[in-house]
């Protein structure tokens, strides 16, 4: 019955996030004007260094931590940011951006946290990730966000 309900959300979960392709760009003019709850640009150079990849993701919140994932397993940002470890954050409305380093989350209570806050989304994004939660459990890759270290020279 688990991999039943898994294959099912496989699919829900890749039909959500195409029919929101397909809305992209309506989505992000009222996003840049007004914003969607914790929504955000997160922007990752591709791994083969053409370029970068721009998502609206939402922005999870766990105590003083903060978190991006994706609910249905690796994704092309999700590699991407796998492999450069970093991503820009950009807020809509002018509200600024950051450079954050990211981190993956193995299983464990932080990763947990990160799935359980993936209640703070806008509906009817909280609802589905609930229904799904054992799937996103199973499947989910998330990731710890942090101020990127100094690099070296700059100091």
């Amino acid at each position: 019955m688990l991999l039943l309900m898994s294959r099912f959300w496989h699919g829900a979960l890749r039909l959500q996030y195409a029919v929101l392709a397909l809305l992209d760009p309506l989505i992000r003019r009222w996003w840049r004007r007004f914003g969607v709850g914790n929504v955000i640009e997160v922007r990752v150079v591709r791994r083969d260094g053409r370029g970068s990849r721009s998502r609206l993701l939402g922005l999870l919140r766990a105590g003083d931590s903060e978190y991006l994932g994706h609910p249905n397993g690796h994704v092309g940002w999700t590699r991407d940011l796998l492999e450069t470890g970093r991503a820009t954050l950009v807020w809509p409305g002018g509200g600024g951006q950051r450079e954050l380093a990211a981190t993956l989350l193995g299983e464990g209570p932080e990763r947990e946290a990160a799935i359980r806050a993936t209640s703070q989304h806008p509906f009817p994004g909280n609802v589905v990730y609930r229904l799904a939660r054992g799937h996103v459990r199973a499947v989910g890759i998330f990731f710890r966000l942090e101020p990127e270290p100094a690099r070296d020279g700059q100091g």
